[in-house]
């Protein structure tokens, strides 16, 4: 990986290989660090969501098909992105947790935050979440295959949209160095608020095969992760000071469940 910044803007392909260099490990040749690479990058990640959501959906929603019960498919669907991302979104929403929790000044908890133990509040947070996640997959699953699969894929969407939202202008970050550090306030809010909007109403669109109510029922769930991943932006803004690598797994999580709960609503 290079990290001398090539003149001129970023291209959509540099904005793809960043997004999925950065937020998966699918195979994509990061050639370019820089501040135009990282805007482009945080634009593109809800493709990045996508392809993971898809890889999720198609292991679960094939299980299912195969006679596999709606237990084991919400079980192989939420692997899938803790595999694709090896466990770095978890790993940093148990950091966060751990740093929300402990009551100590900024730059006390931005500590307790790099240190590679887990403590309580991480461990409670990682197993009440990834218990949230396969219960309401379960759930879905259970009314059929194609609503769990398209959970899945909204659910995986909507935790990369809300890392283009926490990279917007004026979203500072906690430490001079990072993921956090690269990607905070590169992307414009008109540009943020676009991706969103395509996103969002691409979700409702792709559930309208099971009917009207399925649609607004994707929207919202969508528009719901988005909200919920906001305030903990906010939280973690004011308690630390700004954004980590740690903090944007905590917001993608966040998301994710967010979502697959708000689906099981209704």
């Amino acid at each position: 990986m290079s990290h001398t910044p090539p003149a001129g803007p970023a291209t959509l392909a540099d904005g793809v290989r960043f997004a999925f260099g950065t937020l998966t490990v699918l195979p994509a040749r990061l050639t370019r660090w820089d501040r135009p690479a990282a805007r482009a990058g945080m634009l593109c990640a809800p493709l990045a969501g996508l392809a993971v959501g898809l890889l999720a959906a198609g292991l679960g929603a094939g299980l299912l098909l195969a006679g596999a019960g709606p237990l084991l498919a919400a079980v192989a669907t939420a692997a899938v992105p803790a595999a694709l991302t090896r466990g770095l979104h978890l790993d940093g929403l148990a950091d966060t947790a751990d740093g929300l929790g402990s009551g100590k000044p900024a730059e006390d908890a931005l500590r307790i935050m790099k240190q590679s133990d887990i403590g309580p509040f991480g461990v409670i947070t990682l197993v009440l979440v990834l218990f949230a996640q396969v219960a309401a997959l379960a759930e879905l699953y259970g009314q059929g295959w194609a609503q769990g699969a398209l959970a899945a894929v909204a659910a995986a969407a909507a935790a990369r949209l809300a890392l283009t939202l926490a990279s917007r202008a004026g979203v500072p970050p906690a430490r001079p160095e990072g993921l956090g550090a690269a990607v905070a306030g590169v992307v414009p809010r008109g540009a943020a608020l676009a991706v969103v909007t395509v996103v969002a109403l691409g979700c409702a669109a792709a559930a309208l095969p099971l009917g009207p109510a399925a649609a607004v029922r994707q929207l919202v769930a969508v528009l719901a992760a988005l909200a919920v991943s906001e305030l903990l932006l906010r939280r973690c803004v004011s308690r630390f000071g700004g954004v980590t690598g740690d903090v944007f797994g905590a917001l993608a999580e966040t998301a994710a469940t967010t979502a697959l709960v708000v689906l099981t609503l209704g």
